[in-house]
């Protein structure tokens, strides 16, 4: 129980992590990895934003490893958390929002279509200034009112 409890919480973490780094690194310091991601036509299939998947995934793979050579201890828990929010992410960001994989076209779900309506607005910036709905899984309720 106290596995699930570790993993549960580290995935809604990750949600405050993500909004975070986007706002301060991404829109921030690593701007330049971020910036092609702001641009309405991708010129390639990868992006430099895609970096970032990586830098998430790295932690994950540590804990993984470290959390299986301790005896499946909390460290794998963790690197599960972040993993099963990486996942979610790429499905809700680059399938359903960007569209990089034609999978899920049409949805009629209020949630979602509240998640697309907040990326578009932080996508009305092509700047890394005066951006707004940083996060990802979680937006203000008033995207959903629209």
């Amino acid at each position: 129980m106290i596995s699930f409890i570790i993993f549960l919480g580290v995935f809604f973490f990750m949600e405050c992590v993500t909004w975070m780094t986007h706002k301060y690194v991404m829109h921030g310091l690593m701007w330049y990895f971020h910036a092609d991601h702001h641009q309405p036509k991708y010129a390639n299939v990868f992006e430099r934003n895609d970096i970032f998947f990586v830098i998430f995934a790295v932690p994950s793979i540590v804990l993984f490893y470290f959390g299986v050579q301790g005896g499946m201890n909390y460290l794998f828990f963790i690197g599960l958390g972040i993993t099963f929010y990486g996942f979610c992410y790429f499905m809700i960001h680059d399938v359903l929002i960007h569209q990089r994989f034609k999978w899920f076209k049409n949805t009629n779900n209020k949630y979602l279509i509240g998640l697309r309506k907040a990326h578009k607005i932080h996508h009305k910036h092509l700047g890394k200034e005066h951006g707004e709905c940083f996060g990802m899984l979680f937006v203000p309720l008033k995207y959903y009112k629209m």
